[in-house]
């Protein structure tokens, strides 16, 4: 059973999609630490009621990126952490964070990458005029939205899509998608 840590920084939906895998058997995984840089994000009460412990932090209260990120990882220790899954963690990790979890820290992003890398990708995306869209989820690496590519899932955009209903669909296949593509990395 993997230690899993999750780091988010808003509501939790990939968090809930992750721990309702966990809790229903489909992700052999335990939770073990989630991670937010947003004292009052939901994802924290969330992460509470599922007795899940939380190590909520405001970047602005250290010196440094590498003063907070230091911290985390000692946290991360501490709870034996084996693999990170960034799941609307708004922060580029420094190459000490990726040093101290090589080749498992795994990001997922709302667009097709490389295409609309960064944020808001879905308003990118529309602003494009795209036909296609899509989610990724990719190994981090010291580039925004950068780093090895394990799985994709795209959908056709219908004209008469409104905003709110393209993020519906993201979401969706998020939630099914990041659980699935975390249990066949444990698989291999």
């Amino acid at each position: 059973m993997k230690k899993l840590a999750v780091f988010a920084s808003g509501n939790g939906t990939n968090f809930d999609a992750i721990a309702d895998a966990v809790q229903q058997g489909q992700l052999n995984a335990e939770i073990v630490l989630v991670v937010c840089d947003r004292p009052l994000a939901p994802v924290i009460e969330k992460a509470r009621r599922r007795g899940i412990e939380v190590l909520a932090f405001a970047p602005k209260e250290f010196g440094s990126k590498a003063e907070y990120e230091t911290m985390i990882i000692e946290r991360c220790r501490q709870a034996q952490v084996e693999f990170i899954a960034l799941a609307g963690y708004m922060r580029i990790l420094s190459p000490l964070m990726l040093a101290a979890f090589p080749q498992r820290i795994v990001n997922i992003h709302p667009s097709l990458l490389p295409a609309f890398k960064g944020k808001d990708a879905i308003g990118q995306a529309i602003a494009y005029g795209v036909k296609v869209m899509g989610v990724t989820i990719h190994y981090v690496d010291e580039t925004m939205d950068g780093g090895q590519i394990i799985a994709q899932r795209a959908f056709d955009v219908l004209p008469q899509w409104s905003h709110e209903e393209i993020e519906q669909q993201v979401h969706a296949i998020e939630h099914e998608l990041y659980p699935q593509t975390l249990r066949q990395l444990w698989e291999e």
